[in-house]
């Protein structure tokens, strides 16, 4: 899950580089009541555990941590706990984290942006031999778009 520019930009630093009416309230209507794993400056630019969501936050810093959240130190124990909470299962930045878990990743839910910002953080580039865009929903600022790993 994630809100991507036309030009891959997902972030400068640890700010979301558009305020888009209405963008906002995709990502919570589609991960209410679901288990967000995000990485620890993706946890800490939003500053609170999002009510509603189950949010496993990794970071490489073994004495972090937050009232509220579940830490895991790398990527294959965020998922593994995230699988024992109830609700699917989403990723919810940053860059770092989205390019880890893409091979575990069977569907990407993109929000995309109509503009160009200037950011450092980027959503890993989707190969087209191994993912398909299943679904659009059209819109004026941003697209709501479905992509599902091909079936071989």
């Amino acid at each position: 899950m994630a809100a991507v520019a036309r030009n891959g930009v997902i972030g400068a630093g640890p700010d979301i580089p558009w305020r888009i009416p209405g963008e906002q309230a995709e990502f919570k209507a589609l991960t209410l009541g679901h288990v967000l794993v995000m990485g620890r400056t993706t946890y800490e630019s939003i500053g609170r555990p999002l009510p509603g969501r189950t949010t496993v936050v990794l970071t490489r810093d073994p004495s972090w941590a937050a009232p509220g959240v579940h830490v895991a130190h790398d990527l294959e124990a965020a998922l593994a706990l995230a699988d024992t909470l109830p609700g699917d299962v989403m990723v919810a930045g940053g860059g770092e984290v989205y390019r880890a878990a893409l091979p575990h990743a069977d569907a990407h839910v993109l929000t995309q942006v109509h503009l160009e910002p200037a950011g450092d953080v980027t959503y890993p580039d989707l190969d087209p031999a191994v993912w398909q865009e299943t679904g659009r929903r059209p819109g004026t600022a941003y697209d709501v778009v479905r992509v599902e790993r091909r079936r071989a």
